[in-house]
């Protein structure tokens, strides 16, 4: 075993010395002088300020709140508006920079007509806002659509202004 390891070591010897001796001796290039070649520097692409302390991360846009979407009685159209188009930026910039986060549309309804006809309504108040933030550039895979109907109501379906209130698409972003 001894003579195993004095051969591994007298091995390991010669071939770093000789290594060495052809790297440095021969070829010359231990101790070889480095010249840097420097060309003029064009100001206009000169780095002007500290990049090497400067964060590199890309500024996270806050989740933007919820947006309402209020219908006249038995209605599901949509139109888009300026209050619309602003939350579509804002949700495609968070969504843009977070991939995991989906847009949740969810459709509600007022308590006049049957449970039924309600589901089916805020379905279909639901599906008309995804069709507009499809329309804008917003993957179908990106959207949860449903309904609540009139199972959730925001405010009292005994009064006329209460009822107004429940008609309505909630839209949010999950995370």
């Amino acid at each position: 075993m001894k003579i195993l390891i004095i051969g591994f070591l007298a091995l390991f010897s010669w071939s770093a010395l000789s290594t060495h001796f052809y790297v440095c001796k021969i070829k010359g290039f231990c101790h070889e002088q480095v010249k840097a070649v420097s060309n003029t520097v064009n100001p206009g692409i000169a780095i002007t300020e500290d990049t090497l302390n400067k964060p590199s991360v890309v500024e996270q846009k806050p989740i933007p709140e919820s947006m309402l979407i209020y219908y006249a009685f038995d209605k599901s159209e949509f139109n888009s508006g300026s209050i619309s188009d602003k939350y579509l930026d804002e949700s495609n910039k968070y969504l843009d920079q977070n991939p995991q986060a989906k847009l949740s549309i969810t459709g509600h309804t007022d308590a006049i007509g049957s449970e039924e006809y309600n589901q089916a309504l805020g379905f279909r108040r639901a599906k008309n806002v995804q069709s507009y933030f499809e329309s804008k550039g917003v993957p179908a895979s990106r959207i949860i659509v449903q309904s609540k109907g009139e199972k959730e109501p925001a405010d009292s379906n005994k009064t006329k202004k209460g009822r107004s209130i429940n008609r309505r698409t909630v839209i949010t972003i999950n995370r």
